[in-house]
């Protein structure tokens, strides 16, 4: 079943042909992309399919091993690359891909895990993946269709817990596609992650895009929860419809920068670009840039 929900994806966005920049700007601090994607080929090549027929045209259609090689080349220090399981069965031959990966760029490739919620095994598909080196887990409710208060959740929060390793979770209830199986609405909201944060006050928590469309509430919550972070992804780039994100006003200490390259429609560095424009303090824009990410990731610069 298709759901129509209120979204910004009812149609498929277009792509802009803005100049991108050959390196970043010399005169900034250092820069960690804490949302970078890395898909083996079949899946990336799914993933891009899937975005030009629902979502907006990928502009950079790179290999895995040529993504951290792009960024890095344009003055990127590190990056953190995520990838997401869309059935079960299939997160073990995930992770070990991302576990190839990092060692391709060791040092400057923090390369997180998945799970299906609800797989069989999702425990020791963890604790396999942590092993191994990798230092988190991705999980997408609108593509793995979970509600995050869920009972099938528990294993995946206490194992975390019990290596200390952090979760990005895309738990916001945009950017929404009708093209989704379940409906991100009934799923995702501010007040759900609340209880979460709540229940799992050791837990550490990204939630991508700055919680687009509920920035307010999440606001409140990264000023109230000191284990949940944001991340900027495609929400300050001026490319979706709606209000903007009150950055400036926002805690400087819990949000950290991401661009969710490769799967952009517009220039690598337009999200840095805007960034930028918002002038903040030099301290805050170090924490936004790089240090905040280091810290949750546990990454050392």
């Amino acid at each position: 079943m298709l759901f129509e929900a209120n979204t910004v994806l009812r149609s498929p966005l277009p792509s802009i042909n803005d100049r991108e920049g050959k390196k970043l700007p010399s005169q900034i601090p250092r820069v960690v992309d804490a949302h970078v994607h890395i898909f083996p080929k079949k899946i990336f090549e799914s993933v891009w399919r899937w975005f030009d027929q629902n979502a907006w045209p990928i502009r950079y259609r790179l290999r895995s091993c040529d993504v951290p090689a792009f960024l890095f080349s344009r003055g990127v220090e590190h990056i953190v690359a995520l990838q997401y399981a869309h059935k079960p069965g299939i997160s073990e031959e995930l992770n070990r891909y991302m576990a190839t990966q990092c060692r391709i760029f060791p040092h400057r490739l923090t390369g997180m895990a998945t799970v299906f919620p609800g797989e069989s095994g999702c425990v020791a598909i963890l604790k396999k993946a942590f092993k191994d080196g990798l230092r988190g887990v991705k999980l997408h409710a609108h593509v793995q269709c979970f509600d995050m208060t869920d009972e099938i959740m528990i294993p995946i929060y206490e194992t975390c817990l019990s290596f200390d390793k952090p979760i990005v979770m895309h738990v916001g209830r945009e950017p929404n596609s009708p093209a989704y199986k379940c409906d991100p609405y009934a799923l995702c909201s501010a007040e759900k992650l609340e209880e979460v944060i709540r229940k799992y006050p050791e837990l550490r928590i990204c939630v991508p895009h700055l919680g687009i469309d509920e920035f307010s509430s999440y606001q409140r919550l990264i000023e109230t929860h000191d284990n949940l972070w944001l991340d900027t992804t495609m929400a300050i780039a001026d490319y979706f419809p709606g209000p903007k994100p009150p950055l400036r006003d926002m805690r400087s200490n819990r949000i950290m920068y991401g661009s969710d390259f490769p799967n952009i429609p517009y220039a690598w560095d337009r999200e840095i670009k805007r960034l930028l424009r918002f002038d903040l303090p030099e301290e805050s824009l170090r924490q936004v840039l790089s240090r905040n990410a280091a810290d949750f990731f546990c990454i050392p610069l």
